[in-house]
């Protein structure tokens, strides 16, 4: 059955771009194009398509604006196209956190022109079509003015906390992230995103969290209150020994590993290698929502050590596919809601009553 999928664009040369580009794909069907905000409500109504690709800047009502009442009216996968500068990446962050699913470059799409095409923008638009939306996707989490919960004893922390995340992760890391410590342990997040956008993430994030969010850089120590999100897709993050007992973070080349780079299966393997079963259960592996399967085999390594690991439940998950593979491996030591992963992190159990 083929996708449709609706286009919001206010340039001609853009949505016909667009449309030349999908047209190409068998499975996708262009089932209508829109200039402007009130031409899309007026579309999406008629036609119900599966996918909406949606431009943030726009004459009238903007991009921003307009998904916000998509995700709270009738939920539908979006897919942002933005330009990659600084203003439309933080726009395009801001987007991901409303709900929007996936998001590509205009700079990309103008470079696919000429026939030169890597396949991101069909890919991503199979990806999208398979998301459902149970509800309105919850709005970003804040950070509370409260002090975040603390465990009871500061030996209850793991050594380092490594994190992976694709297709809903923008909003899935706020919504975890705002509930982590300032003196957390050292984490390291892999995003599947374009490398272009991972900046405006890390700013993002560092605004309304209280540890220090920052791109990973090759040879950082791993540090108490500090999140390193890996910088893009050139270079896979990894985790490495220094000195002692001490630990960094490297970047390495390679090729995409599960059809990732950076890949989430290599960021937890290499966490696993370095510690060993010695220091095993003094990490934290934990997967959050995405499609595909990148994580399942880097959490049974960590599992494999004795590391405490940790899958996004599939009610909370916008895309159910990572986490259920590590689960179906029996790698997920724990399955929880999003809202309660932290909590189980950095509150401390109460003993039973005598």
């Amino acid at each position: 059955m083929s996708i449709r999928v609706l286009i919001v664009d206010d340039s001609p040369l853009m949505r016909a771009l667009l449309q030349h580009r999908l047209e190409r794909e068998s499975d996708i069907t262009v089932a209508g194009t829109a200039a402007d905000a009130a031409e899309a409500r007026q579309l999406i109504k008629a036609l119900d398509p599966d996918v909406v690709t949606l431009d943030i800047e726009m004459p009238g009502m903007d991009g921003l604006s307009f998904l916000e009442k998509i995700m709270a009216l009738r939920p539908t996968p979006v897919i942002l196209v933005s330009g990659a500068t600084e203003a439309g990446a933080s726009a395009t962050v801001r987007g991901l956190q409303l709900g929007a699913v996936g998001c590509i470059p205009k700079s990309q799409l103008r470079m696919t022109q000429g026939g030169a095409d890597d396949g991101a923008l069909p890919a991503m638009v199979r990806e999208a079509a398979r998301v459902r939306f149970a509800t309105a996707p919850a709005r970003p989490a804040r950070t509370s003015s409260a002090a975040a919960p603390t465990p009871a004893s500061a030996t209850a922390l793991p050594d380092a906390i490594v994190i992976g995340a694709s297709t809903g992760g923008v909003e899935a890391l706020h919504t975890l992230l705002a509930n982590f410590p300032a003196d957390c342990p050292p984490t390291l997040v892999v995003q599947h995103i374009n490398g272009c956008f991972a900046g405006a993430i890390a700013q993002s994030l560092d605004r309304a969290v209280r540890p220090r969010v920052m791109l990973a850089e090759s040879d950082m120590p791993l540090e108490s209150g500090t999140i390193l999100l890996a910088p893009g897709n050139e270079r896979h993050l990894q985790v490495a020994a220094a000195g002692a007992r001490g630990l960094r973070c490297v970047l390495r080349e390679g090729d995409p590993v599960s059809g990732h780079r950076p890949s989430v299966d290599r960021l937890f393997a290499s966490l696993a290698s370095t510690l060993g079963p010695a220091r095993g259960p003094r990490a934290l592996g934990i997967l959050l929502t995405g499609m595909g399967q990148d994580g399942a085999q880097g959490m049974v390594a960590l599992a494999s050590i004795g590391a405490r690991t940790i899958a996004q439940d599939q009610a909370s998950c916008v895309v159910f596919g990572m986490p259920r593979a590590a689960i179906e491996l029996g790698a997920a030591g724990e399955v929880l809601p999003l809202e309660r992963i932290a909590p189980a992190i950095f509150t401390p159990s109460k003993a039973p009553a005598p």
